[in-house]
Parts: C-alpha cells; structure tokens; sequence
C-alpha cells in the first residue's frame, strides 16, 4: 500500500463572524495512519473534521481527500421512519455491489479471458474489495452491532424510537461496517461504555486506512493514535507529535521545559542587553595618561576608543531590537492549588462521617470515613449514586435517616454538575474576586477562562465555562475538604492534566466522582464503587 499521503489539508482558514477557527492549519495522513485532534474547547477541532469531510467549505487553503471518506455525523441521515435494517443495509451496500460485479466480471472474463479492459476493471474492483474485506463484512456486521451494543436491537425498529446515544452508537456501527478509507470521527466514544469504548479501539487499530479523530477521553487516544496534532497555541503554532497520548504528554513536558528555559534566557539576555547600552559600553575607556605632551596621539587613540564604544553601542543595540521582536512569550502559568491561601492545612483529623445514610432509591451506605488527608475516587455507572453521595458530604442533601457529622472548623468545597451562580448579571472577574479575596491568584492567571470572557455577564457564559468558573473559585480558597463531582468535564486535555497535577499536592481532602477512565487509571488514592447507590 502507498505510503504518499493521500488526505492532505493545506493552509486552512476558516472563520464564522468575526471570528477565525482556523488559521493557516496543514495536516496530511497515510494510510495505516491514526491522527488525534487535540487541544481546548473552541479552538477548531470539530471545524476541521467538517473541512476534511467536505462538509463545510474554508475560506482559504485547500483539501484532498480518497472518494471513500466517511464521517460520524452527529445526527444519521436517515428519515425518523428508517429502520435498524435500512442503516444496515445501506452500510454494506458498496460492499454487496462490489461483491456482485466481482461475480459478474469473473462470469464475462471466462467468456472473453484476452479482454484486457474487463481485467484491469476486476484488478481495480479487486484492490477495493480487499482494503475493505468485502468477504468478511457479514461476519464484521454482527461483530460490531454485537461489540457496541446493539445485538439485541430489533432490526425493524424505527429510528424515532431511539434515543441520541443510541443513534450515535449506530451511526459509529454503520462506519465500522463500511469501513471506508478514510474514517472522520468527532468524539466518538460519547454514549458508549467501557466495554464499547474498548471494542472500538480494536476495531481502529486493525483498520488499514487512515483515522482521524477528535476525543477528550485519553485513554481512547492513547490506545488508537499514532499520531497528535495539538491545536493549541503554541511556541511555533499548531504541533504535530509522533506517537501515542502518553508520548505527547512525554513531549508537551519537555518542550514546556525548553520553553520556560528560553524565555528566562531571554529574559536575561535583554536585562544584559539594556544595561550595556545604558550604561556599561559608555564606561569603556582607555585610561590612558598623557605622555611627553602628546596630545595629538592621545586624542587619535581616544577616537578609536570613542569608535569602539559606538559599535558596541550598535550592536548591543541592533541585538536588543531584534530580541525584543521575536523573543517568546512568557509560559501561561500552570494550574496550582495555592496552600498559602488558607495557611497551612489543618493536622490530620476526621472530617466527615456518614452512619447508616439513607437516601430510599438514591443513597444507602453504612458506613465512611473522611479526614483532611484523604483521596478517594467513588466510581460507578449512571444513576450509581455518585453525585447522591458528594451532595450529602457536602451538606447539599439531608438524608431520611442516618448521621452525618462534619468536624468543627473544616471547610467542605463541592463542584457540581450543574452549577449555578445567584446574580447572573455579575461578571467572572468579580465573582471570582469576591469569592477569592487579596492576594489570590488572579483569575486570568489560572488559564480557566478566556480574556474575552472575564468581564462578560456570567448569564451569557456556556455551562463548561460556568463550571470553569467555579473550580476557579475553590481552587482560589482550597476548602479542608474538595468534593469534585466530574472535574474534567468541559477541560481541555492539557488543563485536565495539570488539574490532576494540582490535585496531587493539594492541602486537604480529594474526593473526585468521575467517569473519565485515564483520572481512574491513573488514580493512587483509595476507591469506593457504587451500584444501586449501594457499595458494590
């Protein structure tokens, strides 16, 4: 198979209004190739999956892309009155004419065996059946109905029927059946379980042709990709990584290492720069006495001196013009759990207690123990009782029956799902004042909001960003306790990693419900599982 790039995107732009999405973004792919899009909300990702497909247009630059490309769409274009069936059926309907002409090319050529014509036509048609395993696409169709959960679906039951998870698990079915050459996928693993999400990853790795695909889940990532495209601005702009999720992470820490380096070089070099122009080329003399009146040759060696000063001048001068254009701007300060905010924490002591709690059909557990050092992960399904169990820690739900205790002086911090924010007329900025107090890190510093958005009415900001504006509110005053109810949720990768970062060394107690299989997986503290709103 050719290794020449045969979807290629060159120098696009794209923007909506006023703003531009894209800016000058080139990519190419290979076949065998596995590329993850990657970096914050808004910055084009979903765009330039749509610009690759042929969806929407640029408005400069260029695509080429294979006549077999497909691209999970977010809704199916199918009717509501569609069927199971007819996803299915027009899925393998490329495939099944193939097959056919195959049969009717063999049929002709016994016939005619010196046609050239007809055989280089079933040499074509037979390169298309094997990249697609056109022999194999019955079997590849049960197999996957069955790997994401859809065996037991009614192959006549009407799209109307399903809900928007279960539309988007077919469509992703519908592609892997195809299995088309270049496959487009925008957050795929939405709606699926662990179980899907791995069959999902086998079934990528296999496929002969080339994946692009934009996921937050990382460790999707880190098992398809072999390759990351950071769209996140950067030293040289959008960055192509070689190798898996953990690769790039390995890179992104050396080349932040190498930038903090450089710019406190620079930084240096134009503090040096400023004091030879200013002051230290002007002290250069020659100190030299006046021998047997000769004044003629002092003055000749004075104006050489004099002339060296001037050049010297001059360069330090041309050298502190040009690093003053181009030197590199200073490193957006990391996420950090600020523990001097608060004093230093509290000596290690119980801080919550539950006994016998009872929620009837949301929360029963007998007994947990909480205390100011703790890092707990409560993990489990929808409706598990994860998010039950924040709220009565924190004092947000009161239980029918049962005992919850919070030692005196412990300050408990929640981030919930869904926040809300009594005067929706106030801006980030103060709400983040009022709640942080002086000598709190300022809110642009914590890189949780655009600049645009700090002054904005908070009414006006989406949920993510509501949900970014309180973690930046706990993370200004770090609570003895800090319950994070899905705290990666509506992060970028690159800012979900320094949280968990943060979260390490956090003053306090953590305990984190949460979904996202990488924070699990990379989980040191202790874990409570809920089923049912029972332990399991």
């Amino acid at each position: 198979m050719s290794n020449i790039p045969f979807l290629h995107a060159r120098d696009l732009v794209k923007a909506y209004g006023d703003r531009r999405v894209l800016d000058g973004v080139s990519l190419t792919a290979s076949p065998g190739q596995r590329l993850g899009l990657v970096g914050d909300n808004g910055v084009g990702k979903s765009t330039l999956l749509r610009l690759l497909a042929g969806d929407e247009e640029p408005d400069a630059g260029t695509v080429s892309r294979p006549p077999d490309c497909g691209f999970l769409l977010q809704e199916l274009p199918f009717g509501p009155d569609s069927t199971v069936r007819h996803v299915i059926d027009d899925a393998l309907a490329e495939i099944r004419a193939a097959r056919q002409r195959l049969d009717d090319l063999g049929r002709k050529m016994a016939d005619d065996p010196d046609n050239t014509e007809l055989l280089a036509e079933y040499g074509d048609v037979l390169d298309w059946a094997q990249d697609h395993d056109v022999w194999d696409a019955d079997r590849r169709a049960e197999l996957v109905l069955t790997g994401l959960g859809l065996s037991d679906v009614d192959p006549n039951r009407r799209l109307s029927a399903f809900s928007g998870g279960q539309r988007s698990r077919l469509g992703l079915a519908a592609l892997l059946i195809r299995q088309p050459r270049a496959m487009l996928l925008d957050e795929p693993t939405n709606h699926l379980d662990d179980e899907a999400v791995t069959f999902l990853e086998q079934q990528l790795s296999r496929l002969p042709g080339t994946v692009v695909v934009a996921s937050h889940d990382r460790v999707f990532l880190d098992a398809v990709c072999t390759d990351i495209l950071d769209l996140d601005p950067a030293r040289g702009g959008v960055t192509r990584f070689g190798g898996a999720y953990s690769d790039y992470l390995a890179a992104k820490r050396s080349e932040r290492a190498r930038w903090e380096q450089q710019y406190v070089e620079e930084q240096q070099e134009l503090a040096e720069l400023k004091e030879s122009v200013n002051v230290t080329a002007h002290q250069v003399n020659h100190h030299r006495v006046i021998k047997d009146n000769n004044k003629v040759g002092y003055d000749r060696h004075g104006g050489r001196v004099q002339k060296q000063i001037s050049r010297r001048v001059r360069n330090a001068q041309q050298r502190l013009d040009e690093l003053t254009r181009t030197q590199v701007q200073r490193p957006p300060l990391p996420l950090r759990f600020k523990a001097d905010l608060t004093g230093k924490p509290v000596q290690d002591q119980l801080a919550v207690s539950l006994r016998h709690v009872q929620l009837p059909g949301r929360l029963q557990l007998d007994q947990l123990d909480v205390t100011t050092s703790a890092r707990l992960m409560v993990q489990g399904g929808n409706g598990a009782g994860k998010s039950t169990l924040l709220k009565v820690l924190a004092g947000k739900l009161t239980p029918e029956s049962g005992v919850v205790h919070r030692a005196r002086g412990v300050r408990v911090g929640l981030l919930e799902q869904d926040v809300t924010f009594a005067d929706l007329t106030k801006s980030p900025r103060q709400i983040y004042a009022a709640a942080a107090g002086p000598g709190a890190v300022a809110l642009s510093q914590l890189g949780l909001l655009a600049g645009r958005d700090l002054d904005r009415p908070v009414g006006q900001l989406s949920i993510g960003q509501r949900r970014r504006l309180a973690l930046a509110v706990l993370i200004a005053r770090p609570p003895e306790v800090l319950l994070l109810d899905e705290p990666t949720n509506h992060l970028s990768l690159g800012l979900a990693e320094e949280l968990e970062q943060a979260l390490r060394s956090a003053p306090g107690a953590v305990v984190i419900a949460s979904h996202d299989r990488w924070l699990r997986k990379t989980w040191e503290g202790a874990e409570l599982v809920l089923a049912d709103g029972k332990v399991a």
